[in-house]
This record gives C-alpha cells, structure tokens and sequence, in this order.
C-alpha cells in the first residue's frame, strides 16, 4: 500500500438520517462506482483501488459507513442501528444526496453486504456489483443454525458482541479487537502499524460501538432492529435475487470465510454472474489485492456493456492474476 494515496481530502453531504463523510476522485463524467469497505476497517481499504479506477475513468466515490470516521447521524434520536437494511438503505440514500442515478457498487464485508442489499432491493439503481464472499444478504431466520465448530471459533467476536463485556471491551480498546480480527481473517496479509492506526481513527465515532454491536445483536437475534427498517428485513427475510451483472471474488487466503467455486451462492444471482478467486488474499481483499479487485470493477462495467449488446466482454477468467 502505498502512502501516497491517502484518502483526503473529504467532502460531506447529507441523508435523512447522516451526514457522510467521503472521498472522491476521478472524472465528473465518468460511470459512478461505490467502494463500500468493512468492519473492522475503513476507507483505506480502497487506498489503491481508488485511483486505479480513476485511471480507467470512473468517478470513484469512497464513503464512510455509519458509525465511522466522521460520518455522523443528524439526530439524536436515530436509532443507531447497524442491520443490514440500514446499510442497504444508506448507499440509496447517499446516492441521492450526490444525485447520482445509477452506479456500480463493490464492497466486502459490511460494504459488501450493503451493495447486496442495494442491488437486491433497488436494481433500477444499480449498474453492476463486485463482492467479496459472493452473496451477503443474511438469512437471520437461519441464525440459530450452527457452522462447523473450526468457523464458529473464527466469529468468536460475533458472541463477544452480546455481552456487556463485550461492549466495554469495545468500547476500551477497538484497534486491539481489530488487530485479532485482521490476523484471523488475513493471515498472509502484512500490515504494518500504520495501517491499524489509520483504520483505526475511523473507531473514534461516538456512534462506532452501538452501530457495531447492533449489528452482530441484530443478525443473531438478540436485538430488534429499527422500526423505520421493519418492511425492507422482510423483504430481505426471502432473500431476494441480485438481477445486476455480478462479479463475485473469493480469497484464497481468507481465515474466515474459505473461498468457494462460487456454486453454493449461484441460485441468488439470476442476472449475468462471473465468479473469480484470488490467490493470497484474505478477507481485506481490495487492500490486499487492489490489481485484482480493480479488475473486477472493470470487467463488471464491461459485463453490462455485454448484456446491453454494445461490447464483447473479455474472456472470463476463473483466477486472478
């Protein structure tokens, strides 16, 4: 990663419910992307991705999730929920408040599981979708059904998060939950201090230990989510189709979340679907492999120019370089 392209300066601009901090680059012109990133991470993750596809002639729009850095809530009074039909519905939101029509999402993660949420239930919106670890709307009817013990151990925090211990242990010391997160889930993946510290200024929102521990609460079943949300989680209870040309990409070096042939998730992409994985990376894909991720984001807007019948797409291939 390469210090030279950090993330700043930032723009604001404001939803129903937040105001987002963002980055952005790229050509006005250009095909919007999103680049949602992760818990327990930040935009930083996009450190290479960015300017990668600004070169290719996005605009490339970079923001905090709710509950981050200096993405705020407008209200008191907001709920300071993290399920994922709030994180769906924020990237709407927060295209609107750009005025911007149409875009491709790509995320991992939480802004993976936001991109989902956005294709699945507001397609007219969404041009194509890149996302790490294939489909991630969560089935919350099914959280009561274990995984095998080997995985359960990796979620260790997921349990943590239930707890008052849990939330004072988050609330003391977010960057060290962080560190034994990104070891687990990135086991070949060498970060340096400086990368756990920058994340980790995104940590100090005032709102990061709520929105975080409503969300782990919330897909588990052990909190409500908002009201405001009620019809889009039951909406999402069905699990819907992602209808958007989707790339989807799997580390091979992901801790968590072992990489697939993309076969398992097949029935929830009913539009044009190419499934890729990635050798030596873990769960932090984009930061970890930004050429590969990027590649992704590329060929996705090309998988549409496919579908619309306006341009061959490339030969699909099944690994990245």
């Amino acid at each position: 990663m390469s210090e030279r392209h950090a993330l700043a300066p930032l723009r604001r601009v404001s939803t129903d419910v937040l105001e987002v901090a963002y980055y952005e680059t790229g050509s006005a012109d250009g095909d919007t992307v999103l680049l949602l990133h992760g818990v327990p991470y930040d935009i930083h993750s996009y450190v290479d991705v960015a300017p990668l596809l600004a070169d290719s002639g996005f605009r490339v729009v970079v923001p905090y999730l709710r509950g981050h850095g200096p993405t705020r809530f407008l209200l008191g009074s907001t709920p300071r929920s993290g399920q994922q039909a709030a994180l769906g519905a924020d990237v709407v939101a927060f295209m609107d408040a750009l005025g911007v029509e149409r875009a491709y999402l790509a995320g991992y993660d939480w802004g993976g599981r936001a991109a989902n949420v956005a294709a699945a239930l507001w397609p007219e919106r969404v041009l194509g979708l890149v996302s790490v670890n294939s489909y991630l709307i969560q089935d919350i009817g099914a959280a009561a059904i274990p995984l095998a013990p080997e995985r359960e151990a990796g979620f260790w925090y997921f349990y943590y998060f239930l707890t008052e211990r849990g939330r004072a242990g988050l609330a003391n010391d977010p960057r060290e939950i962080a560190r034994v997160i990104w070891k687990r889930n990135s086991p070949k993946w060498p970060f340096r201090e400086s990368d756990l510290d920058r994340a980790a200024e995104s940590f100090t929102n005032p709102d990061y230990t709520d929105v975080v521990l409503h969300s782990y609460r919330h897909r588990l079943g052990f909190a409500p989510g908002a009201e405001q949300y009620a019809e889009l989680e039951a909406r999402l209870a069905g699990l819907p189709a992602i209808t958007v040309p989707a790339i989807t990409l799997d580390g091979l070096a992901d801790g968590n979340f072992p990489a697939t042939d993309g076969s398992s998730s097949a029935r929830h992409f009913t539009g044009p679907r190419l499934h890729r994985k990635v050798a030596d990376a873990g769960h932090n894909l984009p930061q970890e492999r930004p050429e590969a991720f990027a590649a992704a984001v590329r060929d996705v807007r090309d998988l549409r120019q496919e579908q619309a019948g306006r341009e061959p797409f490339a030969r699909e291939r099944q690994d990245a370089p």
